[in-house]
């Protein structure tokens, strides 16, 4: 089975991390609404530099969590995307959509 997971690192800072595929991708996508809805933070910064691989599921995954930060009030962005959900979101036209940090 797969590991992945996603923390609270600090005030408004989580960190995904792991392989995120069909077998890891339900359990973060609970694990990741449950932190986004009871941070404090207004804006919430999604560090992905610990992600091993990613499928499809990565990229489904960031945009969840954009609704979730939305409909909580919050704003998110996403730091260290790794080369393959950065390949999947610009292959699938979504990357312009994606709030990167530099």
């Amino acid at each position: 089975m797969s590991q992945a997971s996603i923390t609270e690192r600090g005030a408004g800072q989580l960190q995904l991390g792991g392989v995120l595929d069909y077998s890891t991708g339900p359990q973060l996508r609970e694990q990741g609404a449950r932190l986004i809805a009871g941070s404090r933070a207004a804006h919430l910064v999604l560090d992905c530099s610990a992600v091993e691989k990613s499928s499809s599921v990565g990229l489904a995954l960031l945009l969840a969590f954009m609704r979730d930060a939305r409909k909580a009030g919050r704003e998110l962005s996403f730091s260290g995307l790794p080369d393959d959900m950065r390949e999947i979101a610009q292959f699938s036209g979504l990357l312009e959509l994606l709030p990167l940090q530099a």
